[in-house]
C-alpha cells in the first residue's frame, strides 16, 4: 500500500502518435492545454512529474516520431519517464518503485487514451493504495467502431468516480 503524502503529476502517454496523421485523439487543442496547464502549475509548485511512455513493436517503436513526448508536455530534466509496453503503467516497470521511494501517495493522473492506460492506471493505483484524482478534462481518446470519443470520455469519468478519490476539471485541481 502507497504510505507517502506527497502529490505527483503522471502524465500518460501523450505522445506524438496520438496527434496524426493516422490518430487524433479527440479535442487535441483541449486535452494539450489541459495537461500543459496542469504540468506548468505542477512544476510551479513543486510538485513532482513522472512521464509515462507507451512502446509498441511497430507504431509507437522507442526512438521513432509517434513514440516521442509532445513538446508542450515534454519532461524536463530530472523527470522520470517510464516506458511501458502493456496497457498499465505499473505492470513489468518501476513507476510503483520510483513513487513509493518519492514518498508519493497521491497521483493527479492525465493523458491518453481514456478507456485503456487512462483507465488502467487509475484502477491500478487505487488498488496499490495511491489516492488518485483524475483530471476529468485532461484525458483524451478516439472514436470507437461502438461510441464517439466524448461518450467514452464521460463514461469514464463517471464510472471512475466512484473507483478513484476525485474526478475534477484541471482548473479546479490545486497543487
Amino acid at each position: 500500500m502507497a504510505t507517502g503524502s506527497k502529490t505527483a503529476l503522471l502524465l500518460i502517454d501523450v505522445q506524438q502518435g496520438m496527434f496524426g496523421p493516422n490518430e487524433v485523439c479527440h479535442e487535441p487543442e483541449r486535452l494539450l492545454a489541459n495537461a500543459a496547464n496542469l504540468l506548468a502549475r505542477a512544476r510551479a509548485a513543486g510538485v513532482p512529474v513522472f512521464h509515462v511512455q507507451h512502446c509498441e513493436e511497430s507504431g509507437f517503436v522507442p526512438g521513432s516520431p509517434p513514440w516521442q513526448i509532445r513538446p508542450e508536455v515534454a519532461p524536463r530534466e530530472g523527470e522520470p519517464v517510464t516506458e511501458k509496453w502493456a496497457c498499465s503503467s505499473f505492470y513489468d516497470t518501476r513507476l510503483d518503485e520510483r513513487l513509493r521511494a518519492g514518498g508519493i501517495g497521491r497521483l493527479l493522473i492525465a493523458g491518453l487514451q481514456t478507456e485503456f492506460c487512462i483507465d488502467t492506471a487509475c484502477r491500478v493505483a487505487q488498488s496499490l493504495g495511491y489516492k488518485v484524482t483524475l483530471a476529468a478534462d485532461a484525458h483524451s481518446t478516439m472514436d470507437s467502431p461502438t461510441l464517439k470519443a466524448d461518450q467514452i470520455i464521460h463514461h469514464h469519468n463517471r464510472v471512475l468516480s466512484g473507483i478513484v478519490e476525485r474526478v475534477a476539471p484541471a482548473a479546479e485541481i490545486a497543487f
